[in-house]
């Protein structure tokens, strides 16, 4: 099913679980233990990453193929622009095609491993808002692609990031996931201004749970987004205790999308890193919660999360 038309629909809001393709034996009968652990959750859809480089092109599309055909969810194949000429992007997008594929994320991509610099390949694309292009005039997926709360890392400002998005959505970008954040002002101000320049599209609010000290810091640096210095201090206090980091964790993210979802966002895209139980944990609270119910009424809705402890 098309994840446009998933997010269109009434009901209940929209949620997903985002994979990436392991590197060892050991790693992928892991991916497919949390696959299993989270099913039963019934995700509106799960997408699977593309490496570096667009260095897991094959094994991106044997998972999505495998979650369709073996875990009957629906599966979205991240796709990017790079190290591939167009031919080459056609000959990728023909595969997903033929293997039913109904969505695409369609990402620029980051540099290969070992490249700090991200350089256009000959004959290829520079932009995703041309992978956007070329996908939406040539295949009928449902395009989605990515944006940022906090400003890409290589953006020049703020306004000619927001101007590049409305550039994809006008390209045939029909949905929007956000990089992860941490702090829930960010993310409204963020579809305020998008709204303001014509950007009408859903805009899916990326979390990821905090379940270790040190994955954090290595994941912020990565992505250039900002912890609250109250969340801060509460992990700062636990940092010698794994799990009660973890426990932490979970117990903010689970505030973090309640207030998310009775303030309207359209659902959640959760960055599980291929692990099911602070996700599975997360989700279950938040059913039985039911904070988007506060939304549709306007009666009840969580406590805002505060930006001062």
């Amino acid at each position: 099913m098309r994840i446009d038309e998933i997010l269109a629909r009434d009901g209940d809001p929209a949620f997903s679980f985002e994979f990436f393709p392991p590197k060892t034996p050991e790693g992928e009968a892991n991916l497919y233990r949390a696959l299993e652990a989270l099913r039963p959750l019934a995700p509106d859809f799960v997408s699977v990453t593309y490496g570096a480089g667009g260095s897991t092109r094959s094994k991106t599309l044997e998972i999505v193929a495998r979650i369709r055909e073996e875990h009957e969810l629906e599966a979205m194949a991240h796709f990017t622009c790079v190290g591939a000429t167009v031919d080459e992007l056609r000959s990728t997008l023909d595969e997903m095609a033929g293997l039913g594929v109904d969505n695409v994320l369609a990402l620029r991509g980051d540099p290969p491993a070992g490249q700090s610099e991200w350089t256009q390949t000959e004959g290829g694309l520079r932009y995703s808002r041309e992978l956007v292009e070329l996908i939406a005039g040539n295949y009928g997926f449902a395009i989605g692609a990515a944006c940022f709360p906090e400003t890409h890392i290589h953006a020049t400002s703020a306004e000619d990031d927001l101007r590049y998005l409305k550039a994809k959505v006008d390209a045939g970008a029909r949905f929007l996931i956000t990089q992860l954040f941490f702090d829930n002002d960010l993310y409204f101000d963020f579809v305020e201004r998008a709204r303001a320049i014509g950007v009408d599209v859903p805009i899916v609010p990326g979390i990821l749970p905090i379940t270790g000290y040190g994955q954090l810091a290595k994941v912020t640096s990565l992505c250039g987004a900002t912890i609250p210095d109250h969340v801060l201090e509460e992990l700062d206090s636990r940092r010698e205790d794994e799990e009660a980091v973890a426990e932490f964790g979970v117990a903010y993210a689970t505030l973090q999308c309640a207030d998310l979802l009775a303030r309207g966002a359209p659902g959640i895209h959760f960055y599980t890193l291929n692990r099911s139980p602070a996700t599975r944990a997360i989700l279950s609270a938040l059913r039985l919660w039911r904070p988007w119910d506060a939304a549709r009424t306007g009666l009840g809705a969580p406590r805002r999360l505060a930006a001062t402890a």
